[in-house]
C-alpha cells in the first residue's frame, strides 16, 4: 500500500489508514514528508502569517471539517 503522512493530532486517521493497510508516518517536521504519497494535515496551522511553502509535490489532504472515514475515501482518490 502506500506511504502516507499524517499530523500528530489526527489519531483516528491514523488508525484508519493503518487498518486499510497503508504505512503512515508522523509529520512531525518538513523532512517527514520525504517519501511519502499523500499527506494529511489538520489545517490548524495552514498558511501561518499568510505564508504557504511547498515542502512536497505528494497531494495534500486537509483535514478540517472531515471525519475519519471522509478521509480514507480522498486519499483512495487521490492514489488511484
Amino acid at each position: 500500500m502506500a506511504r502516507i503522512g499524517v499530523e500528530g493530532t489526527l489519531t483516528d486517521v491514523k488508525q484508519a489508514l493503518m487498518e486499510m493497510g497503508h504505512e503512515v508516518v508522523d509529520l512531525k517536521s518538513e523532512a517527514d514528508v520525504a517519501g511519502c504519497d499523500c499527506c494529511v494535515i489538520s489545517g490548524q496551522d495552514k498558511d501561518v502569517m499568510g505564508m504557504s511553502d511547498a515542502s512536497t509535490q505528494a497531494s495534500v489532504i486537509n483535514a478540517a471539517g472531515f471525519n475519519a472515514d471522509d478521509i480514507c475515501q480522498m486519499v483512495d482518490q487521490r492514489l488511484s
